[in-house]
């Protein structure tokens, strides 16, 4: 073992300990690693700086754009949805749903972000169901990990290994290479959380969502007597409300109708527009109308304006929440609107939001409120669009806006982009399965797609890139060349092939998986795979054999982080949720993972044989 050699090996061990303490950011540590190389002139400055030019650093960093593309739509808000109304009150529906929704949303997204977006759903969901959030929240995790087992873009040590095979110049895995792997091992997930989640114990959910007790929809609507005000009507071709702008109408005064949305086709599916008093109606809008006047004859309203009474459900506006917003604002005290009537102050044309309810001294009022004179400490409670509510609380004028509901978190800037943002994930999925496109070209055509499209923009694509993950990775690239060099490598290899070499290839799988899980134990997946994928490569070149299923049982391991609540960024997340203790992710995490390596053990060799 040569001086060089040592440096080397003490400063990945001075990393670890680092990583594992977590004293100083794990991006920090990596470009420190950098520095170190470059003056202690193991590495020259094109080396040290070489993963920042490794195509797959970029595909990563188009990886979180398309991710949060997708949640800014809200088609992974959506699946959360659909995912509550299939599983009604049955846990066990709720858990199977919930991992394979989870896999398959994390097979083409950041798993972090999809746990994420997933753990205000599962605390919703235990509060209904009466049960503890523990139940179900591992159950998430371990999805969240396995989607890493499910197409070769799901996480980045897929990635790293992919780009291993080419630097070595050997062809790489294809799209869904891992994918029977990856569904052998959520069926087998599935069925381990099934049998094993009665071992997950804890108190039951009280509280609507973390961060206190907020109302949701149903609960202002019960609040300011709402219900049964609503109605939904059409209006049909021939109306006279056709291209008639709405304060032309004069339907407040006419008929006490308070138009607080339109539903309207835009793109094969309706959508709600915000609506002002300049606004112009079109032949089969559907109209979104508060009726405060009670004596007010509906069929007489909707025989003069040619308007037909549509289906209006109990959880319109929770369906809706994506669309339409709903808060409670109050008068500032100084403000020159205390006294005037929300007609005199144009509060609709001036701020794009209806008033539809008022609360004074705690008592919701009745009737008609479009002529009351506001009072300091009275409470209005608006509907419209999320942004112009933003909006409203970010002037901070006039009005105050406090008490956002519940459904204010599932809210989707580009909700309507949604058929665009699925069409952008495909093509690229279509693009790298023809192999004629590199996966980062591909990867950046979707990107571009989807700013065309409006499903993201400049500001929100810098800010959905993980930089510490996509720094961290870079910053581990030198330490694999490192090794190289000073034979650090070969040493390894020799390592393992005196212990197993003799016994065959299978037990060198055997003995790589239990390497990258000792190793994940201390730093992230994505490093894992950084340092072990040349190793297997190179036991591999040593025994004689293809190099594809050590390589393939390095992905896997690296994904089959299931052991403590620090082996993975999602077993973090849901570490406070759940109220788990450490020991609770090992009684359950060492066990499956044994089972992960006899699946991989057994199934690589016949999908990758030797």
């Amino acid at each position: 073992m040569n001086g060089e050699l040592i440096w080397v090996l003490c400063l990945l061990a001075v990393a670890v300990i680092l990583f594992a303490t977590g004293k100083i950011r794990m991006d920090a540590v990596a470009l420190l690693v950098i520095v170190a190389f470059i003056l202690s002139g193991t590495l020259t400055l094109e080396e040290a700086f070489s993963g920042f030019s490794d195509p797959n650093v970029i595909l990563i960093a188009a990886l979180f754009i398309i991710g949060d593309g997708l949640v800014r739509t809200g088609v992974a808000t959506s699946m959360g949805a659909w995912l509550v109304k299939v599983a009604g009150n049955s846990e066990t529906k709720m858990l199977v749903y919930l991992m394979v929704t989870v896999a398959g949303l994390g097979a083409f997204m950041s798993s972090t972000g999809v746990v994420a977006i997933f753990i205000p759903v599962v605390l919703s969901v235990a509060t209904r169901m009466q049960t503890s959030p523990s139940r179900l929240m591992m159950p998430l995790s371990f999805a969240g990990l396995i989607s890493g087992m499910m197409t070769l873009v799901a996480t980045p040590p897929n990635m790293v290994i992919n780009s291993e095979l080419l630097r070595s110049g050997i062809s790489g895995f294809g799209f869904f290479s891992v994918t029977p792997i990856g569904l052998v091992v959520l069926v087998l997930g599935v069925v381990y959380m099934l049998l094993m989640r009665f071992m997950l114990k804890g108190e039951k959910q009280d509280l609507l969502r973390e961060g206190g007790k907020r109302s949701s929809f149903r609960d202002l609507i019960k609040a300011y007597h709402l219900t049964g005000r609503a109605r939904r009507l059409a209006i049909r071709p021939g109306s006279p409300m056709v291209g008639q702008r709405l304060d032309d109408l004069k339907l407040r005064e006419r008929y006490g109708a308070n138009v607080i949305g339109v539903e309207r086709w835009r793109r094969f599916r309706r959508v709600i527009v915000n609506v002002n008093g300049v606004s112009e109606f079109r032949a089969r809008d559907v109209l979104l109308i508060d009726m405060s006047a009670a004596e007010v004859d509906l069929r007489q309203f909707c025989g003069e304006q040619m308007l037909e009474p549509m289906i209006l459900r109990g959880e319109y506006f929770s369906e809706q929440a994506l669309d339409v917003g709903m808060a409670e604002i109050s008068l500032i005290p100084d403000s020159e609107r205390v006294g005037k009537t929300v007609r005199e102050m144009a509060f609709r044309t001036r701020y794009g939001l209806n008033i539809v309810g008022l609360k004074r001294d705690g008592v919701a009022m009745e009737g008609a409120l479009v002529d009351e004179p506001l009072q300091v400490g009275d409470i209005m409670l608006v509907v419209g669009n999320w942004k112009q509510i933003s909006q409203l609380a970010q002037t901070g004028r006039d009005f105050v806006v406090h008490n956002m509901p519940i459904e204010e978190s599932d809210a989707s800037p580009a909700h309507s982009q949604a058929p665009h943002a699925v069409f952008c994930l495909m093509l690229m999925v279509a693009l790298m399965l023809t192999d004629e496109i590199p996966n980062p070209v591909a990867a950046i055509i979707a990107c571009l797609m989807m700013a065309k499209f409006r499903c993201i923009d400049a500001a929100s694509a810098y800010k959905a890139i993980h930089w510490p993950s996509v720094i961290l990775i870079i910053g581990m690239m030198p330490f694999a060349l490192a090794l190289q060099k000073t034979g650090g490598i070969d040493l390894v290899v020799s390592g393992l092939i005196d212990i197993g070499g003799g016994r065959g290839p299978y037990f060198m799988l055997i003995c790589l998986f239990i390497m990258c899980a000792i190793i994940g134990l201390f730093i992230s997946n994505t490093a894992t795979a950084v340092l072990m994928a040349p190793i297997a490569l190179a036991a591999a070149k040593s025994m004689g054999v293809s190099p594809y299923p050590f390589a393939m049982m390095v992905a896997m391991a690296a994904s089959a982080a299931f052991m403590t609540p620090v082996s993975s960024p999602v077993n973090t997340l849901v570490l406070g949720p759940g109220k788990y203790s450490f020991s609770d992710f090992v009684k359950i995490g060492v066990p499956f993972t044994v089972l992960v390596m006899v699946v991989c053990v057994v199934l690589i060799p016949v999908l990758f044989p030797f």
